[in-house]
């Protein structure tokens, strides 16, 4: 029913933010409640979902793509809309597919509400389908880096690097003052093939 809400940010708690959309308060729970600010204006992507017990709860994101991870978190046997907030909230998409792709029932039993039967059904269901979701999550603008920086990072991204590996190198690419996004990329790869 609804897409998004646009609207000042009443309030945020650990679990939820209340979204005052022209005077009337929604209550959203988030898996990143804190990236939004009190009293700002945000536009957050719903997901509306209907159960016996709680009636209707709306689930809100930063973006279209965290959206659709949540989709696909819930779209597997035994996930719950709980599980898939507390899974995204709990790790980064690029740790999360990893574990996925690479068939890491152990690792994904960690999450709280996921045993070992629930983990492999994440793993059989999922498995190969979380790239493009991870890849647009991971390509957004790192605005405390230069926009050259920056496109040098996605690049990275791009031509199959982790975020996490990216990440690593970051700060020593900081210091190195380059003019160009190409002179980054160089010096990145670089960085990356000495590891």
């Amino acid at each position: 029913m609804y897409e998004y809400l646009e609207g000042v940010i009443e309030l945020v708690t650990p679990s939820y933010i209340v979204v005052d959309v022209n005077g009337v308060g929604y209550k959203v729970f988030s898996p990143t409640p804190f990236a939004y600010k009190e009293g700002e204006k945000a536009k957050v992507y719903i997901e509306q979902n209907f159960s016996d017990n709680n009636g209707f709860t709306l689930y809100g994101f930063q973006s279209m793509e965290a959206k659709g991870l949540f989709l696909k978190l819930l779209s597997v046997s035994g996930i719950g809309p709980k599980s898939a907030l507390a899974i995204m909230a709990a790790e980064d998409s690029d740790s999360l597919a990893e574990a996925i792709e690479q068939g890491e029932v152990k690792y994904l039993t960690r999450f709280p509400g996921v045993g070992k039967k629930t983990a492999s059904q994440i793993v059989l269901d999922l498995k190969g389908k979380l790239g493009d979701y991870v890849q647009k999550l991971d390509r957004q603008v790192d605005e405390s880096v230069s926009p050259a920086l920056n496109d040098a990072l996605l690049a990275l991204i791009a031509l199959g690097y982790t975020k996490k590996e990216v990440d690593k190198i970051t700060p020593k690419l900081a210091e190195y003052n380059a003019k160009t996004a190409d002179e980054y990329i160089k010096k990145g790869l670089a960085l990356l093939l000495k590891k």
